[in-house]
């Protein structure tokens, strides 16, 4: 600044390097870039972007799955959307769009809608049994520890999922003092404090599967809340491949079970199992439009070491899941899941 001799302050003009000339561009470049856009003006790529993740996320069940079953590998997915928001996020601030900013609040906000209240803390709700759910994996070298840290959780009923006859007998040893009763079919069974009525095979197996694949079961426990029918199914896997997502078998398995569940007599029924994705995906309609609402929790339990994604349910009908969590990491690639339920009416 410099005094004239009149006394008036004037401001004098600074060069290149003056120390005022980085706040003077970096408002610059919020208001106006090379091409003379403002920041309404650019980021509308992103700004559609944001709309698009929207889109997907709140209207997923109108995405076709008839090329490649992209409609359920979305939905299989479909929580990890939302990482698209702190991604463009970044984008929108290093381009520094006030457009991208304000649409990224949509995404956000069905994000929040759809899963938001997941993320809240809540106590274990009543209920008046524990179940537990867990895909052992055909390769778990500890058969032994894997039982006594599902006894742990002192549940009344155990499915466990991929028993090889080696490992069965381990099971059988170590869950028998605490489980006095169990079924098995094939590869999955269930260990019960109850007694188990009216044991048999549950075919859900896919046309087109060798003779010999038995992953289902069904069985009557008698509660001290009537008899209930108990479910146990490990679908088929699914893979992800350059011509999409391949989930024919899991599919047709999954209207196997549904028809056994809409012809089972019992009202009481407790189903549990690896269904090889998530309750989003509209492959497994046949068995959850059958059954009651999940309780409300991600409680991923696939795959162990970085769960992504819950593959392993617990689901009712005619009766309530007050809540699900993930049990402490076994010798297995799954972690195991427990769930309350209320049965009485």
């Amino acid at each position: 600044m410099v005094k004239r001799a009149t006394g008036t302050v004037v401001s004098e003009s600074r060069d290149a390097t003056s120390r005022w000339r980085p706040i003077h561009a970096g408002r610059w470049r919020w208001g106006k870039d090379a091409k003379g856009r403002s920041a309404w003006a650019r980021g509308r790529v992103l700004a559609s972007l944001a709309v698009l993740t929207s889109g997907l996320m709140a209207f997923h069940a109108i995405v076709p799955n008839t090329v490649g079953h992209l409609g359920s590998l979305l939905e299989a997915f479909l929580p990890w959307l939302g990482l698209a928001v702190p991604v463009l996020l970044v984008l929108a601030l290093l381009r520094r769009s006030a457009t991208a900013l304000v649409f990224l609040l949509l995404p956000a906000a069905v994000w929040a809608n759809l899963f938001g209240a997941l993320l809240l803390p809540g106590d274990r709700g009543q209920h008046d049994i524990t179940a537990v759910q867990h895909n052992v994996s055909d390769e778990n070298s500890a058969p032994v520890g894997t039982a006594e840290a599902l006894i742990k959780a002192a549940p009344e009923l155990i499915a466990l999922e991929e028993l090889t006859p080696p490992a069965l007998a381990l099971y059988e040893k170590a869950l028998a003092p605490d489980y006095p009763y169990h079924a098995v079919e094939g590869t999955v069974g269930l260990w019960s404090k109850y007694p188990l009525a009216d044991v048999r095979r549950l075919d859900i197996k896919p046309k087109g599967i060798e003779e010999g694949w038995s992953r289902g079961l069904r069985a009557a426990a008698r509660t001290p809340w009537g008899e209930t029918a108990v479910y146990v199914a490990h679908l088929p896997s699914v893979r992800v491949r350059l011509t999409g997502f391949d989930s024919d078998w899991r599919d047709e398995s999954a209207r196997l079970l549904g028809a056994a569940i809409a012809a089972e007599k019992l009202d009481k029924v407790i189903l549990l199992g690896d269904f090889n994705s998530t309750v989003d995906d509209r492959g497994l309609a046949p068995v959850t439009s059958q059954m009651n609402p999940q309780a409300q929790d991600f409680a991923f339990s696939w795959p162990a070491v970085f769960p992504v994604s819950r593959i392993d349910h617990i689901m009712t009908r005619s009766a309530t899941v007050t809540d699900v969590r993930t049990l402490p990491t076994t010798g297995s690639d799954h972690l195991p899941i427990a769930a309350g339920i209320e049965l009485a009416s």
